[in-house]
């Protein structure tokens, strides 16, 4: 599994959550979710499942800081583009599409990270086991 699906998978877990079309889990739950109780806490279980398995594995590969640094790259590029002239951000809808792809790159570079450091040195990311 390449670092483009983990990327993929990461959006995927992030639209669904929400985004700016009707087509969410948020909107959902707000509209339907009193009538379908059982379904919304089902959905939001897995939803909670995706999470934990993606911010684990971010938190433990790149930490708190290495996932900022990424969210300052993306914001750096953003703004880049800003001044360009290539992106506009007077578009609300634009801007939390923009703010879902930054936050699944964190998610999508914190998956990865192992793969490519162990790619860059050489060298196994190990988990410490205390006996």
């Amino acid at each position: 599994m390449g670092f483009l699906t983990r990327w993929v998978f990461a959006f995927a877990l992030l639209a669904l959550t929400f985004n700016p079309t009707q087509y969410n889990y948020v909107n959902w739950v707000q509209g339907y979710g009193g009538m379908n109780l059982s379904i919304a806490v089902l959905l939001g279980l897995l939803l909670a499942i995706g999470y934990i398995i993606y911010l684990r594995a971010t938190l433990r590969s790149i930490g708190a800081g290495g996932m900022m640094l990424v969210l300052a790259v993306v914001g750096a590029l953003v703004w880049v583009l800003y001044d360009l002239g290539v992106l506009r951000l007077d578009n609300s809808s634009l801007n939390v599409w923009l703010g879902l792809l930054a936050l699944s790159l964190v998610l999508g570079i914190g998956l990865s990270w192992s793969h490519v450091r162990r790619a860059l040195s050489g060298q196994s990311d190990v988990d410490d086991i205390d006996d």
